[in-house]
């Protein structure tokens, strides 16, 4: 079974991957099934940093956006009649989500009858991680506990949600290199404590390939974390944006999972998930 369960199309402005062609992708490359989780941000950038041209301010804006939903979905559900035969395609979202703006998503989110939603935290106070905006006149150890503290706050506050996205992506951004697991490790646990208490689980977002990262997303110790908790849902995400990054690294990452110790990878059918054994 090879699911990927976070795929971006050209209705995510930061890709121009039509979703056609992502479709005909995934059946080349024997998908049994991909859900579409284009983005869904509410909040813009107010500032930029220092020295930006106007064409990298340009670049830089077009990663927090709103997709156009009402569109997309109808793409989605005409191509899950075209394509049924060949491939199982499932309707999600990437939710780019912060605290004030909650509200927001949950209107857009009674909208429609989702398959599955990714939470992911992209922003804070409308300034972005990936611009390094967040980060700016904050110490390390100030982003980093902030970010933690901003997924912690909205899983309290928002339960609209299926899995957290790439959980530790702050690593992603960090030019003062690898913040120590252990000085967030008591927030994580709390966090990861909630997300199975409710009934939630976490992705492992095979996108640390192409970024270069040195170790899986999210981090082994917090893997090891989340199963010595008792956590058993977890979803595989190329977090794809262009062509040749779809089901990026899934085999090696299956068998990664296995090593671990997990048994089951999932997939979601109206927010609901299923169980399928890592090593079938």
């Amino acid at each position: 079974m090879l699911a990927d369960y976070h795929v971006h199309t050209n209705f995510s402005p930061d890709s121009d991957y039509p979703m056609q062609q992502v479709i005909e992708d995934a059946i080349e490359l024997g998908l049994d099934e991909i859900c579409i989780t284009d983005h869904i941000d509410f909040g813009l950038l107010k500032s930029w940093p220092d020295g930006l041209s106007d064409s990298e301010k340009k670049k830089l804006n077009r990663s927090l956006y709103m997709t156009d939903h009402v569109i997309s979905s109808q793409q989605i559900k005409r191509f899950h009649r075209e394509y049924q035969d060949k491939i199982t395609i499932k309707f999600g979202y990437e939710f780019g989500m912060q605290m004030p703006w909650i509200s927001q998503f949950e209107q857009l989110y009674s909208l429609y009858d989702l398959d599955f939603v990714i939470l992911s935290v992209h922003a804070i106070d409308d300034h972005g991680i990936w611009t390094d905006e967040f980060q700016l006149n904050r110490s390390q150890k100030q982003y980093n506990d902030r970010y933690y503290q901003e997924i912690y706050n909205l899983i309290n506050n928002y339960q609209n949600y299926c899995v957290l996205g790439h959980l530790d992506s702050i690593v992603r951004y960090d030019r003062n290199g690898i913040y120590p697991f252990e000085k967030n490790k008591d927030l994580i646990r709390e966090i990861l404590k909630i997300v199975i208490k409710a009934g939630k689980g976490i992705e492992v977002n095979t996108s640390n390939v192409r970024y270069g990262l040195k170790d899986s997303t999210p981090g082994k110790d917090i893997l090891l974390l989340y199963k010595e908790l008792g956590g058993k849902i977890i979803t595989l995400g190329s977090d794809s944006h262009r062509k040749g990054q779809l089901a990026c690294n899934f085999v090696n990452t299956k068998k990664y999972l296995s090593d671990l110790g997990f048994e089951y990878f999932c997939t979601y059918q109206k927010m609901n998930p299923i169980y399928h054994l890592l090593e079938e």
